[in-house]
């Protein structure tokens, strides 16, 4: 193992150091955080690892084995005894191999983990832990089909690939046969769900617990479910305070459920029934063109609601997950401007973190076709310029409101240029199939949907026909 910079890091350090005394693959994150896909019965804890199935004789005994797995605790076992579960390998690569922190350090540090260090370690393997990081979707219902994402994700996805199949991209897109292959088709809504009637189960002793629950699916505002949660946090007698509460929603839903969300979110608000209130939603860059990648989205009716949200709302944080891919770069520089404009008007010290809106701008790393590394390099100074612009809007030293970008929101912009510029020598012979299944997949995608690449994206018109001239 590479030794760390003790200088620059010494509260990392203290935390390896810690872990490592119990054993070089342990980790608290197995232990105090869980996704959970009640969908396809399917967790992780850790986004690194694969997912894997949640058996349903388990759960009918122990409803907390949603989480608290034969699977996961032989892991745990693994790991109080200096053993390195395979499934856990990007953390040792990173750390055999550099001289950085894994995230296995990091999240053993946060504010959800390092406090339960000692009750952890000190425990038999077999005993049942309460996470308190939670992220879980009750179901697949969404009204969007969003051109990166899947079926797993998405009845109108599911829907669509039902009818037509999968698409013409080498790879066979959204082909139906992984799901089945990895035992992850949705449970269909309407169908009853043993996990989530477990989930029901455990949920009175699990909220006590909770440090951060955050709701995602889907569209969450589609389930009764996250209503059923929000009823519960505000009919509770001796509500979790500190809870932090997240929701993600793609604020594309009738006037209604949003309308229903808000008055909500705002009773736990004004009541102090929760520590923080987050509203992750999504968008890629701006207008017609973000309408384009995240199908079903209306992009003025979606910019009005995060208004609605952020006005009707006085403490509670909007945080935009933006999937930065190919079809973001055209126009992203207004998406930039646009979230600064919010940020000038709503930022407030009553703030939970007292700017009202984050934009966290994440590459997008599959559909390999769609990532920015399809993108010609003349594209890699439009990328760069992007950083620029926000840099630009960062906040200054002497600004109280927070309303401009953060360093983070800075840094995440640059560090897509940084893996779009990295190695293109070696990755250019790599992008010709890429290339190709773009222009598949796109042609294909105007075919089904209606819609039109070239009068939507006329910068990347050129780039585009090139793409379907591609020959394999």
């Amino acid at each position: 193992m590479a030794k760390r910079n003790q200088l620059e890091n010494p509260v990392y350090t203290e935390m390896e150091e810690k872990l490592n005394e119990v054993g070089n693959g342990m980790c608290l994150a197995k232990w105090t955080q869980v996704t959970l896909q009640l969908q396809t019965g399917h967790n992780h804890s850790c986004h690194h690892p694969r997912t894997h199935k949640i058996n349903t004789k388990e759960i009918a005994r122990n409803p907390s084995a949603l989480h608290n797995t034969q699977y996961k605790k032989l892991r745990r076992r693994e790991m109080l005894t200096g053993k390195r579960p395979e499934e856990c390998d990007y953390c040792w690569n990173v750390e055999d191999n550099s001289d950085r922190f894994s995230d296995r350090t990091f999240k053993s540090q946060e504010n959800w983990s390092k406090p339960h260090f000692d009750e952890i370690v000190n425990q038999d393997w077999r005993e049942d832990f309460n996470p308190r990081y939670v992220e879980v979707a009750f179901s697949n219902a969404c009204n969007f089909k969003c051109s990166y994402c899947a079926p797993a994700f998405s009845t109108t996805w599911m829907q669509e690939i039902e009818q037509h199949g999968a698409y013409p991209t080498t790879d066979k897109f959204n082909s139906l046969e992984h799901n089945r292959v990895e035992n992850k088709m949705p449970i269909p809504k309407r169908d009853p769900n043993p996990y989530v009637d477990a989930f029901w189960k455990w949920w009175p002793d699990l909220y006590r617990d909770l440090h951060t629950f955050r709701i995602t699916g889907g569209e969450p505002l589609l389930s009764k479910d996250t209503f059923k949660v929000l009823d519960y946090i505000i009919d509770e007698p001796n509500p979790n305070k500190n809870l932090n509460l997240a929701i993600n929603s793609n604020l594309g839903v009738t006037d209604n459920l949003i309308d229903k969300m808000i008055e909500k979110l705002k009773r736990i608000e004004d009541e102090d029934r929760a520590k923080e209130l987050v509203i992750f939603t999504s968008v890629d860059t701006w207008g017609d063109q973000a309408d384009y990648i995240r199908n079903g989205l209306e992009f003025n009716r979606f910019w009005d609601n995060m208004n609605k949200v952020l006005s009707s709302l006085d403490r509670a944080v909007v945080t935009i997950m933006s999937t930065y891919n190919a079809l973001s770069v055209p126009n992203y520089s207004k998406l930039i401007d646009g979230v600064y404009d919010l940020k000038k008007t709503y930022g407030s010290d009553d703030r939970y973190w007292k700017s009202a809106l984050f934009l966290d701008s994440s590459y997008l790393r599959f559909p390999s076709h769609q990532t920015v590394q399809v993108l010609p390099q003349v594209w890699n100074k439009t990328i760069y310029e992007q950083a620029q612009l926000a840099d630009f809007y960062s906040i200054p030293a002497f600004d109280k409101q927070f309303h401009g970008y953060s360093d983070i929101e800075i840094q995440k912009i640059k560090r897509i240029w940084d893996w779009k510029v990295a190695n293109w020598d070696q990755k250019e012979q790599q992008v010709k199939e890429q290339r190709y299944n773009f222009g598949k997949y796109f042609q294909e995608h105007d075919k089904r949907r209606g819609t039109d690449f070239c009068k939507t994206f006329p910068e990347l018109e050129s780039f585009y026909r090139d793409c379907l001239e591609i020959k394999l």
